[in-house]
């Protein structure tokens, strides 16, 4: 079985949403409706395909992340730790109408991520 494109399936946006977050404290989302996994949408001014292109910038020169898929609005990229190879999911969702960057991250294995996801999250928004 592959894991890879079991997860691809449950991610994406439907409905303007990103897919919900498990129980596990090893997540961030923007549209988390716990406060303790949520993380602020980024507000966004100018076209979606520069938007885009700034997102996906920032999230290639993350470490170990590699770009899996992108659209106008959407991009799902997989990043790898660097000594455990642990894989985390990270989504992007430009919501072009409200102009709202969305983010998620989370880890596939474990219980706690000892705060790597929101981190993550840091990172991106400091590279954005």
């Amino acid at each position: 079985m592959d894991i890879e494109n079991t997860i691809v399936k449950k991610l994406g946006v439907r409905n303007g949403k990103l897919a919900e977050l498990s129980k596990k404290p090893n997540c961030v989302s923007s549209q988390a409706i716990n406060d303790a996994k949520k993380v602020d949408p980024l507000k966004y001014s100018g076209a979606l395909k520069e938007q885009m292109s700034k997102v996906q910038s920032a999230i290639s020169n993350m470490p170990g992340a590699k770009i899996k898929q992108t659209s106008d609005n959407y991009l799902y990229a997989v990043f790898t730790t660097k000594i455990m190879r642990f894989k985390d999911d990270v989504e992007v969702f430009l919501d072009d109408e409200s102009k709202l960057l969305h983010f998620r991250s989370a880890s596939r294995v474990g219980y706690s991520d000892l705060g790597v996801n929101r981190k993550r999250y840091e990172a991106f928004v400091s590279k954005l």
